[in-house]
């Protein structure tokens, strides 16, 4: 199954593990901090409970034999299918004994994988009262695994679906009896996640298993769309509603009995956190689980009293130990906004800056950050952590900075005021804003620097990941905002602008600014640093992204060309990189070589035409509104910046189709009649895609 042992696989995956590194002057907290101290070890318990017995020679032999017979291939499906079965037939009272040998265990996962949806139910019914001690086995946790993604499988067939309801009925059931014990347990851990996403209707392997998902930080930073809640799970069949909040039901039970221990146990934290992500959008379900698990009474929630006084300052202790501020981050994420903001408001504020010095409490704010629901909510940590920006940055906790300069841009919030509040934290007093952008791209050899007033560009630093990403995020500001960081970026050095090139993250700040609402004076400023290095860009993976970002950036013919005749000269290399045919031809530079005067013709008329389809459709309406405005819904703004993306290719493949003039002809033909019109037809404007239909036809 390749399931990885280490602790960093069972963390968040970024980085924070299950045992705390010692710092200097702070007394060390691991998971099992004794305030929180379990009296009993569950998951050893209920492994004593349970003998097992040895497996007598004989089937030991029969097994093997089995797997011989399906490992050797050329068997057709229907008879793997019966050898399977009759198989497991033979299992019937030792499912336990072989489920659990670490030999046998994998001829079991063949035989579970390969039979039909009766013996798989049946080989489940029989061994359901010893589920638990299956689960709980480094090899047989496995095999139970096997059975459930094998049963997610034969669910596609809608005539077995109350008979793997039934079966799953009674595996529940022996779950539950022994819950806390499988939750706490590393092996039942992977297995009850597993039982929860069947029961949801989701794959067994998305992102609800895993501790974190891949896509969190890039959602966090606005780099990827936001989903609503009813699109985050990708249902593949109608799951088994019930069961879901059977388990969920009795896993609220056991946070009154065992709060403490499973608010601290890594394993338990993990089946917590895929418990709330499936119940994501469901309003009522988490106002009344995630109080419970944060610890809080019971009546209180039915009073819509959330969170209780009383336990708001060992909920503050509690995000500083790793597992339950792994917990808090899901549960921020799904919290409904009324919840959210009694979190914010009793939890959080005032204690913003304290919070985010802790190593493992600092992605907690993160999460708080980025999922703030509200402008005065923005306004709120700005005015908290803005003056901090500094410190937050010197003590390595620069993703807290992120997630603020991200959360201003996605809710359109205080916007200037943290870009103030950024760049005084990387300036010297009285300095000039020449050195902003080098020192966040640099951040750790800029803050590890004894003397910061002489500080300069230090060729070979490695460019700072979560500083590249601050950038990106700057640079979706209005430009009125970000003029010092314009100023900076622009007065870089050419070799320091090409060092920057030569390293992904550092690329895309270049594409960012390239992007941006900075005027095309500036950004010309920035391309004619890189005259005569295109081609040397163009030869590696990400530098190949850029070259052809500051083709379609460039406002005039002449630069084009710079870049082209740069390309040119490395065409034969570049042809044989992965990326180098799409990029030549996305160029046209073959075109340029067999006809520059041509070439030059037909990018003119690119240009003239794609000005004319702006000011047609006017690009200023697909920007940012003013501060005064509400919020505008990222996900729009993320599809109306692609929908401009489509439209300039689109305009490419018109212009290739059609002679240039009748395009443009047409283009202020439909203007000169909009004008005609009046205002009224203004306002029910053709799509583009309509537009260019008619073109075409």
């Amino acid at each position: 199954m390749g399931r990885k042992a280490n602790a960093r696989a069972n963390s968040g995956g970024d980085g924070r593990h299950w045992t705390k590194p010692s710092y200097g002057g702070e007394s060390d907290r691991g998971v099992k901090d004794k305030k929180y101290q379990r009296e009993h070890d569950f998951s050893e318990e209920a492994d004593s409970s349970y003998i097992r017995q040895q497996i007598d020679p004989e089937t030991t032999k029969y097994f093997s034999e089995i797997m011989d017979v399906l490992e050797s291939g050329g068997l057709e499906l229907e008879e793997r299918s019966v050898i399977c079965g009759n198989a497991l037939e033979e299992s019937r009272g030792i499912e336990v004994e072989l489920a659990t040998d670490h030999i046998i265990s994998r001829t079991m996962q063949m035989l579970l994988d390969g039979c039909d949806a009766d013996h798989l139910c049946g080989f489940l019914r029989s061994c359901s009262k010893d589920f638990v001690s299956i689960a709980m086995d480094r090899s047989g946790s496995h095999v139970a695994e096997t059975a459930l993604n094998s049963l997610a499988n034969h669910l596609q067939d809608e005539d077995f679906y109350n008979l793997i309801k039934d079966t799953l009925s009674l595996i529940c059931q022996a779950v539950a009896r022994e819950l806390v014990s499988v939750m706490c347990n590393c092996h039942g851990s992977h297995v009850i996640r597993s039982l929860l996403c069947l029961c949801k209707g989701v794959p067994l392997n998305s992102e609800f298993h895993a501790a974190k998902s891949s896509t969190v930080l890039s959602q966090r930073l606005n780099l990827k769309a936001g989903k609503d809640h009813e699109s985050e799970a990708p249902i593949i069949h109608q799951g088994f509603p019930d069961l879901l909040v059977f388990l969920v039901t009795e896993m609220l039970k056991c946070s009154e009995r065992d709060t403490a221990a499973l608010q601290v146990d890594q394993y338990s934290s993990l089946v917590l956190q895929t418990a709330l992500k499936l119940l994501a959008g469901q309003e009522q379900e988490l106002l009344h689980a995630i109080p419970l698990i944060m610890g809080c009474n019971v009546k209180n929630v039915e009073e819509m009293t959330f969170i209780e006084t009383t336990k708001v300052q060992n909920i503050r202790d509690l995000v500083k130990e790793n597992a339950f501020s792994h917990l808090m981050e899901v549960i921020l994420e799904v919290a409904p906004d009324t919840l959210y903001d009694e979190i914010f408001m009793k939890i959080f504020k005032d204690w913003l800056y304290d919070i985010s010095s802790h190593y493992s409490a600092n992605f907690v704010i993160q999460a708080l950050i980025s999922n703030a629901r509200s402008q005065d909510q923005v306004g709120a940590i700005c005015e908290e952590l803005g003056p901090k920006m500094k410190d937050l940055l010197g003590m390595g906790r620069s993703g807290v900075v992120a997630s603020l300069i991200a959360a201003s841009q996605r809710l359109q919030a205080h916007e200037h005021r943290c870009s103030k509040a950024l760049a005084a934290a990387v300036s010297v007093a009285n300095e000039a804003p020449k050195w902003i952008v080098p020192r966040i791209l640099l951040l750790d050899s800029y803050f590890f620097s004894n003397d910061k007033a002489n500080w300069t560009w230090t060729s070979g630093c490695k460019i700072h990941v979560m500083g590249s990403l601050i950038l990106q995020s700057l640079f979706k500001y209005p430009s009125e905002y970000i003029q010092p960081y314009i100023t900076s970026i622009t007065s870089m050095e050419s070799s320091h602008v090409l060092e920057v090139l030569k390293n992904s993250a550092g690329a895309r700040v270049i594409e960012a600014f390239l992007g941006s609402k900075a005027s095309d004076k500036q950004k010309k400023k920035l391309m004619n640093k890189l005259k005569g290095h295109f081609g040397e860009l163009a030869m590696l993976p990400s530098g190949s992204f850029t070259v052809q970002k500051c083709f379609h950036s460039a406002s005039d013919v002449s630069l084009r060309e710079a870049i082209v005749s740069d390309v040119l000269a490395v065409q034969k290399e570049l042809s044989r990189t992965r990326q180098g045919p799409l990029l030549l031809r996305n160029l046209d530079v073959d075109g340029f070589s067999r006809g520059p005067e041509q070439w030059r013709s037909r990018q003119k008329s690119k240009l003239t035409v794609y000005k004319e389809f702006l000011a047609e459709f006017n690009e200023a309406d697909c920007g940012l509104p003013e501060m005064k405005n509400p919020p505008v819904d990222s996900s729009k703004k993320a599809s109306q910046q692609t929908d401009m993306k489509k439209m300039r290719q689109e305009i490419d493949n018109v212009l290739s189709s059609f002679p240039t003039s009748d395009v443009s002809k047409k283009l202020k033909r439909k203007k000169k009649d909009r004008e005609n019109h009046g205002d009224n037809n203004v306002e029910q404007k053709p799509s583009p895609v309509k537009k260019k239909r008619k073109h075409q036809q």
